[in-house]
C-alpha cells in the first residue's frame, strides 16, 4: 500500500484522468502517476469511471493506493452549461461572455437588449446551470436589466442567477429574483465604464456557484462526497494554470483538444502598438470554446473541415472507412495518423476563432488601421495539454505550426516556442493551485521543463 499526498481527478467528457501527488507542502513536489479510464457517465455513474481510472494507476504503480486529500474538476455532461444575457452585445454581453468562458463554461444562448418570450423558452429548454445576468454601465441604464429580472423570475425552474450589471440596480434586482423564489448572487459590474473589463469577480463567483449546484452528471454527488474542496470546470482548472505558469515564465496560450471540444486560452498583455489600435478592451486572460470542433464526439465536424480525398490517400482507406478510425482512445498506428490530423485541424480552426487581426478601413479622413480582438503576437510559449496533444507524437510539430508570418493580419505568436504537458497535468495543477499554489508552479515547471 502507498500513500500519497494528493489525488486530482479530471472527469471528462470521454475520458477520466486521475494524478497522484506527494509531497506538495515542500519545495520538491513529485509527480507520482497517472491512470486514466474511460468517463462512465452514460453507464449511470461516473464513479464507476474514476474508480477505473484509479485501479489503472495502482496497476502502473504496482501497488494499492491511499491519499490523504482529493480534488476533483469535471466536464462531464456537458460540464458547465451557462446562458448570458446583457444589454449591449459589444459591451456588457461580450464582457459577461469573457467571464463565462474564463470560468470554463459552454456558453448555450448570448442575448442583448430585452428578453423576449422566445429567449425565455430557449432559456427553459436549454435548462442551464447558471444564468448569468449583466446590462448597463455603473449608475448608467436600467430599465433593461430591471425587465429582464422580471422576465427571469418567472422561471418555472429555479435556475440560480449571477447578477454583474449595473451596481445602481443591485438591489432592486434581488429583490425582484428572490421574490421569484430564483437564487441570486451579486457581484461587480463585468463592464463597470465604457472600454473598462472586470470580469475576475464573476469569474470566481461562477466557480462558487457551479460547486453548488453541479448535478448533473450521473454519479456527481458521490464524487462531491469523496473530494476536499470545491469541484470546478476543467477548464477553468486549466486557465488557473495558465495564468500561474505566466507569472513564471511571461506570456502564453494554451490549446486542450479533446473529444468534444476544443479550448484555446491565452495569458497576455498584448503589444502596446497593436492595443492602441484596438476598437474595444480585451481580457488579459482569455478563453475560447469551439462546442464544434472535437477528435471523437464531434469528430465528423472535423472531418467536414478536411481534404477527405488527401486523408484516405494518406491512412490507405475509403471515406467510408474513416469512421471505424474513431476512437476516444487511439491504439494502432492508423487510428493515431487519424486522431492527429483531426487535432491538427481542430487546433488550426480554433485558434484562427480566438485571435484577433488587423484591418484597414476607410472613413472621412482616409484609411485608417484598427485591431480587433486578441493580440498573441508576443506570445512566448505556446503550450499544448488534454489528451490529443499530450499523447499523440505530432503534438509538438502541431503546436509549432500556429506561429504566424510578420505579414498575416491575424495577431498570432511570431517566435512562440512550443511545449507539451508531458505529464498531462495542467487542469490538476489548475485545482492544486487553490491551495497549494507553490506545489502546483513546481510540478507545471517538471511537466514542461527538464529542470
Amino acid at each position: 500500500m502507498k500513500t500519497v499526498d494528493m489525488l486530482v481527478a479530471e472527469i471528462g467528457s470521454t475520458t477520466t484522468v486521475v494524478n497522484a501527488f506527494h509531497s506538495i507542502d515542500t519545495d520538491a513536489p513529485i509527480f507520482v502517476g497517472q491512470g486514466q479510464a474511460a468517463t462512465t457517465a452514460l453507464a449511470g455513474d461516473v464513479t464507476i469511471g474514476l474508480y477505473q481510472a484509479i485501479a489503472c494507476l495502482e496497476k502502473r504503480l504496482g501497488t494499492q493506493l491511499a491519499w490523504q486529500e482529493m480534488m476533483a474538476s469535471s466536464s462531464a455532461a456537458g460540464g458547465l452549461r451557462m446562458t448570458v444575457h446583457g444589454l449591449v452585445y459589444d459591451m456588457t454581453v461580450k464582457a459577461a461572455q469573457e467571464a463565462a468562458l474564463g470560468a470554463g463554461a459552454n456558453i448555450y444562448w448570448v442575448t442583448a437588449g430585452e428578453l423576449s418570450d422566445a429567449d425565455i423558452d430557449t432559456i427553459e429548454r436549454t435548462k442551464p446551470n447558471i444564468i448569468l445576468l449583466a446590462g448597463g454601465v455603473d449608475y448608467g441604464e436600467k430599465a433593461t436589466v430591471i425587465a429582464n429580472a422580471r422576465r427571469l423570475s418567472h422561471l418555472t425552474c429555479p435556475i440560480p442567477i449571477i447578477y454583474a450589471g449595473n451596481r445602481a440596480v443591485s438591489d432592486e434586482v434581488w429583490q425582484i429574483l428572490t421574490a421569484g423564489g430564483i437564487p441570486v448572487t451579486i457581484v461587480e459590474n463585468v463592464y463597470p465604464r465604457i472600454d473598462q473589463l472586470n470580469i475576475e469577480p464573476t469569474r470566481r463567483e461562477i466557480h462558487d456557484v457551479f460547486e453548488k449546484h453541479i448535478v448533473e452528471a450521473p454519479g456527481m454527488q458521490k464524487i462531491r462526497e469523496l473530494v476536499n474542496g470545491s469541484i470546478i470546470p476543467t477548464p477553468g482548472a486549466v486557465m488557473k494554470a495558465a495564468q500561474l505558469l505566466r507569472e513564471s515564465i511571461g506570456d502564453l496560450m494554451v490549446l486542450d483538444v479533446g473529444g468534444a471540444t476544443t479550448d484555446v486560452h491565452s495569458v497576455a498583455e498584448g503589444d502596446p502598438e497593436i492595443t492602441a489600435m484596438l476598437v474595444g478592451p480585451e481580457p488579459f486572460a482569455k478563453r475560447t470554446v469551439e462546442g464544434d470542433l472535437g477528435v471523437y464526439v464531434n469528430a465528423d465536424n472535423v472531418l467536414a473541415l478536411c481534404d477527405n480525398s488527401k486523408l484516405c490517400k494518406q491512412l490507405d482507406c475509403t471515406p467510408q472507412e474513416l469512421t471505424a478510425l474513431r476512437t476516444p482512445l487511439p491504439a494502432t498506428d492508423k487510428e493515431k495518423l487519424f486522431a492527429g490530423y483531426l487535432t491538427d485541424m481542430a487546433v488550426q480552426t480554433a485558434v484562427n476563432r480566438h485571435v484577433g487581426n488587423i484591418e484597414h478601413i476607410y472613413g472621412p479622413t482616409g484609411r485608417l488601421t484598427v485591431a480587433r480582438g486578441k493580440d498573441l503576437t508576443g506570445v512566448k510559449w505556446i503550450i499544448g495539454t488534454g489528451g490529443a496533444l499530450t499523447r499523440l507524437p505530432v503534438g509538438l510539430d502541431i503546436l509549432a505550426n500556429i506561429n504566424a508570418p510578420s505579414s498575416s493580419n491575424l495577431l498570432l505568436p511570431r517566435q512562440g516556442h512550443a511545449l507539451v504537458d508531458r505529464h498531462y497535468i495542467m487542469a490538476s495543477a489548475g485545482m492544486l493551485a487553490q491551495k497549494y499554489p507553490q506545489a502546483a508552479l513546481g510540478i507545471l515547471r517538471q511537466s514542461f521543463f527538464d529542470d
